[in-house]
């Protein structure tokens, strides 16, 4: 494996996201008369009206059909929009309605069922959204219990779910089954045929979950899974869009940036990002040479024969948008605005992205017309504003902003929009509308949002294993924008060489704080909830019937020792020095 030299150290810099997502100075939202707060009021009315019809007409179900106003179950059957909106209810300030939906899930939510779930869909949504609900519940003013982050109730719900997951892991490659039936694991006549992303997208969350809970077993299955996929790349460095999890071999030879292969690219950057890991990056860098050099056209991706390069589908797709705000990660920016661009004239053309829109003809394709409300371009609008402070991005959230209320929206909530040509209408909202749509919109508009974190603040949380420092920004987005706080990671081990580093450190900051201007803030016992603008309970009773379900007992979980192997790298951040 040819690493990347010098360059791995920018890449791999505690701070990188910091620096990726700096601002330069001398810009202003008012360049173009864009009333930021405005947008952002409107935001925040889209959550709520999607939000309350949920509860109104489709809870306990998995998600709303706006059309008939009723619900129904699509990824299982888990009440999964209310998991997928948690966090975005804390974004918006909404701290009791926060505490309100932790006590209805740790009720209602039973992971004991005979369903077929989705492996990457569970994992994303379910065991993602519990994750990030687990880590932001003391900022919530939850109460939260002793040992917390090392405990609690929604991270024995989130690692419940992932080990319903793990018999699909048990294949003779490592590289998990696609459907995994919660109740008996996985079916004898399952296929053996799974994309690219529903192999590779799993460190985020399984990385965490080990390192909070001490069992490495979650850690291990995602890294393999990862290995296995680099393993069989082509011999020009490129991967297909399917596989054979027991034979490894390809089934669908198409390679390139969007679906069936996103988030594993996405996930090997954040993978790096989270756990300091020099391997991981090492690893997306030379992807990405290889995408340069057989993908890349004029700033646009296209599919190309992952062992010829060989051009196969001239199309970008939709979920490609999510590729600029991965390169603003890396510190990309100039690139990445160039593809945004391209991609923005395409919203701009219909008012949304169409799944596939045919590059050479410069329209959609036969049968993918539609725009299910995906965030993956307002996604990359997000981070790249953080990195440019370019109103022009402003200007697409502003679109999106108008193009969905003008479109999408239905008296019982959002629609997705079957075909951007005559603006026809399906009867689904999917999760991700809560989950990612709206919050990335409203952190475009909300510069002050405690997501935006510098670092200069944070809160220090006591826990078994010592102090820990949490709060201090640098959030890693898993791929359904549940914000992982990286730090928490380091919470829940233990070495007597660490604890005394740690220290000593701590030791040094109190010194300096008094000249560098630092914010320390340490936490109250049941913590508080930050931006709390609260604009109402959100229809706290409508939720009040819920289905019955099995309570099952966990004693509290442990956090034994395990290596301290990226010394104090997430923080670092904590006392960066601005002046």
């Amino acid at each position: 494996m040819r690493g990347p030299g010098a360059a791995m150290q920018r890449f791999l810099c505690p701070l990188l996201c910091l620096w990726a997502l700096r601002l330069p100075a001398g810009t202003s939202t008012a360049a173009r008369g864009l009333d930021v707060a405005s947008y952002r009021e409107r935001v925040r009315a889209m959550f709520y009206h999607a939000y309350e019809h949920y509860l109104e007409s489709a809870f306990p179900y998995d998600e709303l059909r706006p059309l008939t106003c009723d619900g129904q179950d699509t990824w299982g059957s888990f009440s999964l929009t209310l998991i997928d909106a948690l966090d975005t209810l804390l974004i918006l300030g909404n701290v009791s309605e926060f505490q309100r939906v932790v006590n209805v899930l740790q009720e209602g939510v039973d992971f004991d069922i005979d369903v077929n779930a989705s492996v990457f869909e569970t994992n994303i949504r379910v065991v993602g959204g519990l994750l990030s609900a687990h880590l932001l519940s003391r900022k919530a003013g939850v109460e939260v219990e002793a040992g917390w982050p090392c405990s609690g109730p929604l991270l024995r719900m989130a690692e419940e779910a992932a080990r319903k997951l793990l018999p699909a892991f048990q294949t003779p490659t490592g590289m998990p089954y696609g459907t995994v039936n919660l109740l008996h694991g996985v079916n004898p006549g399952e296929t053996p045929v799974t994309c690219t992303a529903g192999i590779g997208t799993f460190i985020v969350e399984f990385a965490t979950l080990s390192h909070l809970t001490g069992d490495p077993v979650f850690e291990d299955v995602a890294r393999k899974a990862l290995k296995a996929l680099w393993k069989n790349r082509s011999d020009i460095g490129l991967v297909g869009n399917h596989i054979d999890v027991i034979t490894a071999k390809w089934v669908a030879q198409d390679a390139g940036i969007g679906a069936g292969v996103d988030s594993y690219f996405e996930y090997l950057v954040k993978g790096a990002i989270l756990l300091q890991d020099k391997e991981l990056m090492s690893m997306f860098l030379e992807y990405n040479k290889a995408i340069k050099n057989y993908t890349k056209f004029d700033d646009w991706y296209l599919w190309v024969q992952m062992y010829k390069g060989t051009v196969s589908m001239p199309v970008f797709q939709s979920l490609e948008a999510y590729w600029p705000g991965l390169q603003s990660l890396i510190g990309d920016v100039d690139n990445a605005m160039r593809t945004f661009l391209n991609y923005y004239t395409v919203w701009k053309q219909f008012g949304g992205l169409p799944e596939f829109y045919n590059i050479p003809q410069g329209y959609t394709v036969d049968k993918r017309e539609g725009y299910p409300l995906r965030p993956e371009l307002i996604e990359s609008a997000m981070y790249l504003y953080r990195a440019t402070r370019d109103p022009t991005l402003l200007e697409l959230g502003r679109d999106a902003v108008e193009s969905i209320e003008k479109i999408s929206k239905v008296d019982c909530g959002f629609a997705t929009i079957k075909d951007l040509r005559d603006h026809r209408l399906d009867n689904r909202m999917e999760s991700f509308f809560l989950a990612e749509t709206v919050k990335y919109l409203y952190l475009l508009f909300d510069p002050d949002n405690f997501i935006h974190n510098d670092g200069s603040d944070f809160d220090v949380v006591v826990t078994p294993y010592g102090e820990c420092v949490l709060n201090a920004g640098g959030y890693i987005f898993n791929t359904e924008a549940h914000p992982i706080d990286p730090a928490a990671l380091h919470c829940c081990r233990r070495r007597k060489e660490e604890q005394w580093e740690v220290e000593d450190l701590m030791r040094e900051f109190y010194s300096q704080k008094k000249t560098k201007k630092f914010t320390l803030k340490r936490a109250p016992d049941h913590g508080e909830g930050e931006n709390a603008k609260d604009p109402g309970d959100a229809s706290s009773e409508k939720a009040g019937e819920k289905r019955n379900s099995k309570k099952s007992s966990h004693s509290l979980l442990s956090c034994p020792s395990q290596s301290f192997n990226s010394k104090l790298a997430v923080l670092g951040q904590v006392f960066l020095d601005n002046t």
